[in-house]
């Protein structure tokens, strides 16, 4: 099992990650929450990683922090809850907001992320709502910055070129039709954002109560 990994960002176009591990290069897939606290392509970075394995395809999840894995984890248990699922959940809200959602049986909030319908949304309600106790007790990054590499990349102003067609190809990966990833990507869009941005600003806004 795979469950930590140190080294330079080689590439970041969300929700995938390919990450330089002393030559080795590790693709991984992560939330949202995770990618806003990246370090630029060429700075080197530490992961709390997941392990799924198949017979079709060994599958690798990073994560800024431990609960954000642990939450993971107890959404895999669920029935009718894949990685994709698991991905939009900690893409669309944070841990503690989850776990509130499930406290307070929140369906409305739920069934805001792509995937999750009612009877879905109730479902991880029930199964979930005395498995959460442990999870969220550590709040402590484990995303570290290191030295830039070769391969950083300065920031510059202006959108940088291809960053909205990414971020529409980000939503998607998270389960959002097309013309709904097309539509909230353009809405958060303002010209001078990073994809990052731009997919920050149509989580939030599609997840506001």
């Amino acid at each position: 099992m795979i469950g930590r990994l140190r080294g330079q960002i080689l590439r970041k176009q969300p929700p995938h990650l390919l990450l330089d591990v002393n030559g080795v290069g590790y693709e991984l897939e992560a939330p949202m929450s995770t990618f806003y606290e990246l370090p630029p392509v060429g700075d080197t970075v530490t992961l709390i990683t997941h392990l799924t394995v198949r017979e079709d395809a060994h599958n690798l999840y990073g994560f800024a922090r431990e609960r954000d894995r642990d939450l993971f984890r107890a959404l895999l248990k669920v029935s009718g809850i894949g990685a994709r699922i698991g991905l939009a959940i900690l893409s669309g809200m944070d841990t503690a907001r989850f776990i509130a959602c499930v406290e307070q049986e929140d369906i409305s909030a739920l069934t805001r992320v792509p995937g999750i319908g009612t009877k879905t949304a109730q479902r991880l309600v029930v199964e979930l709502r005395d498995r959460l106790d442990g999870i969220g007790a550590g709040f402590a990054t484990a995303t570290t910055l290191g030295t830039a590499g070769p391969g950083a990349v300065a920031g510059v102003p202006g959108s940088p070129p291809g960053a909205l067609p990414d971020a529409v190809s980000a939503l998607i990966a998270l389960g959002y039709k097309p013309a709904d990833a097309n539509r909230m990507a353009r809405a958060a869009d303002d010209g001078a954002k990073t994809s990052e941005e731009i997919i920050r600003g149509a989580l939030r806004a599609v997840n506001m109560p």
